[in-house]
């Protein structure tokens, strides 16, 4: 690892960096985050249109851009699920992102709106900061089950103790601001059977982490690519096995919510499939079955957006079909 952040395959982690200082905001400061709204953002999408709010304030995370993608159709006259989706800025227009890649998500939420597939929704993108993304990513909670001893080996392999963990901030920050502006601002139905979260990678640890901590919020999370080893792959289990315990712990149990989970077998992802039956353990002692959770293997899929676009269809379908 050696840096406790950084990933073999640059698409994932980001280094192990103290994030800087950011001044304290009120709940309050968000009502009025409409005035931020930029048509300046030089985001292309397909279809729909893209809303941007610059900076938006927060007191529990980094002040960073979220992005608002509403359908063609998109009409006060109607109401609209909501997926909520982590590395916003990855998700539209390739010619805008570090790797020239895009995850389509306009592009797929037109098509399978217009052939009648998924019900209405809106996408709320939030970005990332590349420099703290492992830690807003990481479930959090996870790590207060290592022992002592465990810690230490971690800490030696980041070869630093003072990286600080933010990912329930970041789970507040969505829950308590951002959800709150956007049922405010939109029209959008705001019950957990409409509200959804997706990510891959990072993302995906913590959309399910995102469904185990706020159950009553999100009526199902996508998780594509997820990156069970925690932090850079290596034959220590010890951030897997916590995360698994935690998995275990708190996803809740079958009845009321949908759970998606895919991996291919390139590039990073080549890492995965060991973790495979684990998942499907979880799953099955949690009384999930077919229709309310996935686990999908992608023979020959590689870690990348252009690889989570090819497949795009079946999280989406599957959350949010008719």
């Amino acid at each position: 690892m050696r840096a406790f952040i950084l990933c073999v395959i640059m698409v994932v982690l980001s280094s192990c960096k103290q994030g800087q200082q950011r001044e304290e905001t009120t709940l309050e400061d968000t009502e009025n985050v409409s005035a931020e709204f930029s048509t300046n953002h030089q985001i292309n999408v397909a279809s729909g249109m893209l809303k941007r709010l610059d900076n938006y304030p927060s007191k529990y995370i980094e002040a960073r851009p979220v992005d608002v993608w509403l359908p063609e159709s998109y009409s006060d006259n109607k109401t609209y699920n909501v997926l909520y989706m982590h590395d916003g800025q990855m998700l539209f227009d390739s010619t805008s992102t570090w790797n020239k890649q895009e995850w389509k998500i306009d592009e797929w939420a037109a098509k399978l709106m217009k052939d009648n597939e998924v019900s209405d929704f809106i996408v709320v993108a939030i970005h990332n900061i590349p420099e703290i993304r492992w830690q807003d990513l990481f479930p959090e909670k996870a790590m207060d089950l290592l022992s002592s001893d465990e810690i230490k080996v971690v800490n030696k392999m980041a070869n630093r103790s003072d990286y600080t963990l933010n990912g329930d901030n970041y789970l507040k920050f969505i829950v308590k601001e951002l959800k709150p502006f956007i049922d405010k601002t939109f029209s959008v139905k705001r019950g957990r059977e409409h509200t959804f979260i997706m990510g891959s990678s990072m993302g995906g640890l913590m959309s399910m982490y995102a469904i185990s901590e706020y159950p009553d919020v999100f009526g199902g999370s996508a998780c594509l690519s997820t990156h069970w080893p925690g932090a850079t792959p290596d034959d220590n289990q010890i951030l897997s096995n916590a995360i698994f315990e935690y998995m275990d712990m708190n996803l809740p149990k079958a009845g009321e919510h949908k759970v998606y989970f895919d991996y291919g077998n390139q590039t990073l992802d080549a890492h995965y499939p060991q973790y495979a039956t684990r998942v499907d353990a979880i799953l099955k002692a949690k009384g999930y079955d077919s229709k309310d959770a996935k686990n999908l293997f992608f023979e020959g899929a590689d870690h990348s957006e252009s690889s989570w676009n090819k497949r795009l269809d079946k999280p989406l379908v599957f959350l949010l079909g008719k």
